[in-house]
């Protein structure tokens, strides 16, 4: 049973005193014993919290009450667990951070197309398909032909965009993301670079697996969560990956049986990145969690140092 209500949810708006909305949303939070992470900057709100049905709509419901958040649209799915350990609402200097000055979706972005009308798009031969995510997202799933620019994080990608435009010679360009946001920028980007037809999934990965049915879907694999979830599949039902706790990445049960698996320390991709000094508070880590389950105790300890976890929240 599914009993923990997700939304992932952004908005681009103009928040000059973005610091004062901090506490009255961390407070509501509390209130509604919703977890998750939200950031605040002066370009607008992106998160996903998670929490009881009744008090997540009081939430969402408090913040469409601000002038601010007044048309935020929001994106929806379940867990059967809580998908956050704690509640943080974070003060940054973008919500999704591309690190390019003077991007602004508010003012110029790519052209918005519905889950409905995606699979048209993306079948033109016209068109070329970039999933603008990371790498570990990338792996488990992604559009069928779309282009991955393997990246470790969304700052690359506007020097891949740069490096790469023998491979966006098409005329035109279609964008994808996990809930919109990053679209909002990178679509942003790309016709502040010239490219007149740049076009991104309304909704992103999520709002298209919600709504197109399996049968139909021109999605191959499951598509990463930034959560305890890992990864969800078409009808946002929950995957079957796992995470390393070392590096976040999202790992199968074959990753599992390599020797260089070791449960809350390291995984096949990160076994030679993490130091010994991580390894070791690592394993302590994951010690206490075993002897906080036997106790019958949640431990909150979990720590994700090689991912920014809101990288892609929404």
């Amino acid at each position: 049973m599914s009993n923990y209500l997700v939304a992932a949810l952004y908005k681009f708006v103009s928040l000059p005193e973005f610091e004062g909305f901090q506490k009255p949303i961390q407070e509501k939070c509390i209130e509604e014993d919703i977890k998750g992470t939200i950031l605040l900057a002066s370009e607008g709100i992106n998160g996903t919290v998670a929490g009881p049905e009744k008090g997540m709509r009081r939430f969402l419901d408090f913040l469409r009450s601000m002038e601010e958040f007044r048309d935020l649209v929001h994106k929806e799915s379940w867990a059967s667990e809580a998908p956050f350990p704690r509640m943080k609402v974070r003060l940054k200097k973008e919500i999704v951070t591309m690190g390019v000055q003077g991007i602004d979706p508010k003012k110029i972005v790519g052209t918005y197309v519905k889950p409905q009308e995606w699979n048209a798009l993306i079948s033109d031969p016209d068109v070329v398909l970039v999933d603008t995510r990371n790498d570990y997202e990338v792996a488990i799933g992604t559009f069928k032909g779309a282009v991955d620019p393997k990246t470790k994080s969304f700052r690359e990608f506007p020097k891949w965009a740069e490096d790469n435009k023998e491979l966006l010679n098409k005329p035109k360009v279609a964008m994808f993301c996990t809930g919109g946001i990053r679209c909002e920028k990178s679509t942003a980007y790309m016709k502040e670079q010239g490219y007149e037809e740049v076009y991104h999934l309304e909704g992103g990965i999520l709002k298209y697996l919600e709504e197109i049915p399996e049968g139909e879907s021109m999605w191959d694999g499951e598509c990463f969560v930034f959560d305890d979830r890992v990864s969800v599949g078409h009808g946002l039902k929950e995957g079957p990956y796992d995470m390393c706790h070392g590096c976040r990445r999202p790992i199968s049960d074959e990753d599992k049986q390599s020797e260089y698996y070791v449960a809350g320390v390291t995984c096949p991709f990160c076994h030679d990145e993490l130091t010994d000094d991580q390894k070791e508070r690592f394993a302590e880590r994951q010690k206490q969690m075993e002897l906080a389950r036997k106790r019958g105790e949640l431990h909150r300890g979990i720590q994700f140092p090689l991912r920014d976890v809101n990288e892609g929240t929404a």
